[in-house]
């Protein structure tokens, strides 16, 4: 028999790994761009994308579904500020991580989160 707290953590953590999240706000970028974008910056190099030809990288994680995830970055929640910072500036969010900062602006950055939150 499971004590109530242990129950509690469960139900908690089956709750914080649910595969279905909010839909993200209805304009964010142009997602045809952004799709552009990834394959000019050679994110595919270190990512898996759908869609994108040749975007078979393994040091990444791979990009599918990226709208029903709920956490990016390994701890960030998954919402359009967070993948926009997370895009323009990886290593101010985790310094040391393996992302570089490749020097997308804001409005680079929002297109091509458009174009992640389009992968389900």
């Amino acid at each position: 028999m499971l004590k109530p707290f242990a129950a509690l953590m469960i139900a908690a953590s089956l709750a914080a790994c649910a595969p279905h999240r909010p839909a993200p706000p209805p304009h964010i970028g142009d997602a045809a761009h952004g799709r552009l974008l990834i394959t000019i910056y050679g994110c595919g190099s270190c990512h898996e994308i759908p869609g994108i030809a040749g975007a078979n990288g393994l040091s990444g994680p791979p990009l599918d579904h990226m709208a029903d995830r709920t956490i990016i970055a390994g701890y960030l929640p998954n919402t359009a500020p967070n993948m926009m910072r997370w895009i323009e500036t990886p290593q101010t969010v985790a310094p040391g991580n393996a992302m570089p900062n490749l020097g997308l602006g804001d409005r680079d950055a929002r297109d091509v989160t458009a174009y992640l939150y389009s992968l389900r």
